[in-house]
């Protein structure tokens, strides 16, 4: 088991970047349900404010008008998602993710060299709350989160590491804050990187790249996967 702290992070103060122009790509589709590559920097579902309505739910529903969510990724995540298309498919799949019977694998590249080929990370999270939507590391708070990584890579000129990262829990940045835990903060992460690993990538390197789970209508095990573009 892995386990560590680190110093608080430094938050960019750089102005977000506006909702990507970038179009969704539909993956796997059934009259049940879709799984939808959402592209980084678009919220999945609209935020407050007039300027934040733009997401992906909303592009979906000009052409899918019962498209419901289920789950969600981070605005600056990019990857799969599984869009419900009826009432009794969306029951059906939110009791997968709450007893965990779905199962998520991500790629990312993160900042520095992973000594460990793999290793179980299993660090409490809890809002920061001055900074929210920020977390933290919180041993005396936090709630359960635990993720598991795999390294695929190491590219020792450039000093970044490309990971396999499992989420057993699905805690807000979850992946984020134990990579930064650990000391290789993903790459573009504008909340949690700061100097090189900050201004490495334009974007956040981290895709949601594989999801498997039980179709609500067959009961088939479905795994649908789409590479990252970085």
């Amino acid at each position: 088991m892995t386990t560590a702290t680190s110093a608080a992070p430094t938050i960019s103060t750089s102005t977000p970047a506006p909702a990507s122009k970038e179009a969704f790509t539909i993956e796997y589709s059934d009259d049940d349900l879709l799984v939808v590559n959402k592209p980084c920097d678009l919220l999945t579902v609209p935020g407050r404010g007039p300027h934040n309505q733009d997401c992906l739910i909303n592009r979906l529903l000009y052409t899918y008008p019962n498209a419901r969510i289920v789950h969600r990724l981070d605005y600056a995540t990019s990857g799969l998602v599984i869009i419900p298309l009826s009432y009794e498919a969306q029951k059906s799949l939110s009791k997968q993710f709450q007893q965990r019977s779905t199962a998520k694998q991500y790629s990312a590249m993160v900042d520095g060299i992973v000594s460990e080929d793999s290793g179980h990370i299993d660090l409490p999270l809890i809002c920061d709350w001055p900074n929210r939507p920020m977390q933290m590391v919180d041993f005396k708070q936090g709630k359960t989160a635990q993720t598991d990584f795999t390294v695929l890579n190491r590219d020792s000129n450039l000093n970044v590491t490309r990971v396999e990262l499992k989420p057993i829990t699905g805690r807000s940045h979850q992946l984020r804050v134990h990579m930064l835990a650990l000391g290789h903060p993903i790459l573009g992460d504008r909340f949690y990187a700061t100097g090189n690993a900050l201004t490495a990538s334009p974007r956040l390197l981290l895709h949601a790249e594989t999801i498997t789970f039980d179709h609500p209508t067959s009961g088939d095990r479905i795994t649908v996967t789409v590479s990252p573009s970085f």
